[in-house]
């Protein structure tokens, strides 16, 4: 029996965070693809469709917040779970990022065990 091997968006514009996220995300056995920037991640998510988003809130081009806005409003893209990554640990910046449509949000540094649960919880 084939397991589906989940696909994960990684939206990130530091590339060490994006590179240390990738290694373990495939270590854990996902399938990631990456984004540099808020309109990459739109473009990728619309195209390919992956079955959960990674979102940094702060990146150039086009933010996280307005990509996710985006997201959540496309007729393709409206179930894809956003979990939404900060270095920012205020409560209304959670709040914010879960009235833009993240289904989740984490704080960086990240947790790793913590952030496989919320994923897990969503996929």
């Amino acid at each position: 029996m084939d397991m589906k091997v989940t696909t994960i968006l990684l939206a990130e514009d530091n590339e060490l965070n994006r590179d240390m996220m990738l290694l373990r995300l495939e270590k854990a056995g996902f399938h990631v693809l990456l984004a540099e920037n808020g309109w990459q991640c739109l473009e990728q998510a619309r195209e390919l469709l992956p079955d959960l988003i990674l979102m940094d809130l702060d990146m150039p081009v086009m933010d996280g917040w307005e990509a996710t806005r985006l997201l959540k409003s496309g007729q393709s893209t409206k179930t894809i779970p956003i979990i939404a990554l900060t270095a920012h640990a205020l409560q209304d910046e959670r709040d914010r990022a879960i009235a833009a449509g993240c289904n989740d949000y984490d704080v960086k540094p990240v947790d790793f065990e913590r952030l496989l649960q919320k994923i897990g919880m969503l996929v």
